[in-house]
């Protein structure tokens, strides 16, 4: 029997006992709308088909919730003091997708739209392999949100993605975080 991409995911971040434990600290915090997602997993499931026995280290962990309600700065930092306190290990970046319009053009040079979800913003995450991210469920099971699927992410595909972000920000990820010496499987496409 082949196994679907979404149920092996599921096998590879539910065996992950840290990642399980980070699952929970957001489920017990509980922002609108949120998901876990982007290099997190990426890592995890690249590690995981580099049988690597020592973890790549986790640069952060992406918690993206959206909440138009309250599009404040203050809503950023209470929800990641939030889980800083249920999880004062992990390295969290909790970000409210209700309010990136608001401060994108600061920091990357130009305007964009507003997201309409967290499952909208996880499609302008940079590259396809890391528009991945889960929620845990009250009864223990998974969503799944890829918008462009697993294949990326299983095939350790690494590609821009022209959602959001230009292909010299691509470009530059890639120069800065080295991904082929971490992960020498990885296959790096340039130009589509």
């Amino acid at each position: 029997m082949v196994r679907s991409l979404d149920s092996e995911l599921i096998s590879i971040l539910s065996q992950h006992q840290w990642f399980m434990k980070v699952l929970r600290a957001v489920r017990s915090c509980n922002p609108p709308d949120w998901l876990v997602g982007g290099g997190v997993i990426r890592t995890i499931v690249w590690d995981y088909l580099h049988d690597y026995m020592r973890a790549t280290q986790i640069r952060d962990v992406d918690v993206a919730f959206f909440d138009d309600a309250n599009l404040t700065r203050q809503r950023d930092v209470d929800i990641q003091a939030r889980l800083q306190r249920l999880a004062p290990d992990v390295p969290w970046e909790a970000i409210n997708q209700a309010a990136v319009h608001l401060w994108y053009e600061t920091v990357f040079g130009y305007p964009v739209e507003p997201l309409t979800s967290s499952a909208d913003a996880i499609a302008t995450w940079p590259e396809p392999a890391t528009c991945v991210a889960v929620r845990l469920l009250e009864n223990n099971e998974f969503l799944i949100v890829a918008p462009y699927g697993l294949d990326d992410l299983f095939k350790m595909t690494l590609r821009h993605n022209p959602r959001r972000i230009t292909k010299n920000i691509f470009l530059d990820r890639v120069r800065t975080k080295e991904p082929l010496k971490k992960w020498p499987k990885v296959k790096i496409i340039y130009s589509e």
